[in-house]
């Protein structure tokens, strides 16, 4: 309970930051082919973010977070692939 409570402004900055990133997101799709400077500044941060995460905290946030970010971005700019 001690370290949940001195880590719930943590958490709930961090919920906040994925909230954005994730309202980005939709933003961008709902956009469709207009969202596509959209899409891929949010891809962007979120990737960025999974970089810092691994490179922090554990590295598998790159696998979790980072690599999917990448493999959207990827797939924006090549559809066929």
């Amino acid at each position: 309970p001690e370290q949940a409570a001195q880590t719930r402004v943590l958490a709930a900055n961090q919920g906040l930051y994925n909230g954005f990133l994730a309202a980005g997101l939709a933003w961008g799709l709902a956009l469709g082919a207009a969202g596509l400077a959209v899409k891929v500044f949010f891809l962007v941060c979120v990737a960025l973010a999974g970089v810092f995460g691994a490179a922090t905290v554990s590295r598998r946030i790159f696998w979790v977070q980072a690599f999917p970010a990448l493999v959207a971005l990827a797939l924006l700019h090549y559809p066929g692939a």
